[in-house]
């Protein structure tokens, strides 16, 4: 019987998404579900918002946003076009870039830039792309800059 319940649970743990989360849930079943969040944002009015990402191997990054009470108002999932293009340059600073997309994929450097280039990679219209955030060593945002992303063994000829 014990090993049925261990089953049981995995396959369910399996099935668990952020996304799949509805308004109203509360923080500690949301929590139960889903895990430790990977960080905790103190909002506005006794708000909270837990961040979930699949980086890096995945595509997606989840904000839940729960009221004073403890009830989950918003799921939404963060690596867009629209949310990488509302990054500020010159304003943006590496903590903000870390609240709202989370950890990147990748953090390299190159010769041309002093600092790091933190890297997202996420979906427009189907097509996977990456997004690289040029972050000074000040801890400015200074480029953003996207690239198509070509899975591994994808020879076709552009």
């Amino acid at each position: 019987m014990g090993a049925v319940a261990l089953v049981a649970g995995v396959l369910l743990s399996a099935c668990a998404s952020p996304d799949l989360e509805k308004p109203g849930a509360r923080r500690a079943d949301v929590l139960a579900r889903l895990g430790a969040s990977h960080s905790t944002t103190a909002l506005e009015g006794n708000r909270e918002r837990l961040l979930y990402s699949t980086l890096p191997a995945g595509r997606r990054v989840f904000h839940l946003d729960f009221d004073g009470a403890g009830r989950l108002e918003r799921v939404e999932q963060v690596l867009t076009l629209a949310r990488f293009s509302g990054v500020a340059l010159n304003t943006w600073t590496q903590a903000d870039v870390e609240r709202t997309f989370g950890p990147p994929m990748l953090v390299e450097r190159v010769a041309r830039f002093d600092g790091d280039i933190w890297t997202y990679r996420f979906m427009d219209d189907y097509e996977p792309r990456m997004a690289h955030i040029h972050i000074d060593r000040a801890g400015t945002v200074r480029q953003l800059v996207f690239s198509d992303d070509q899975p591994p063994g994808d020879d076709r000829d552009f």
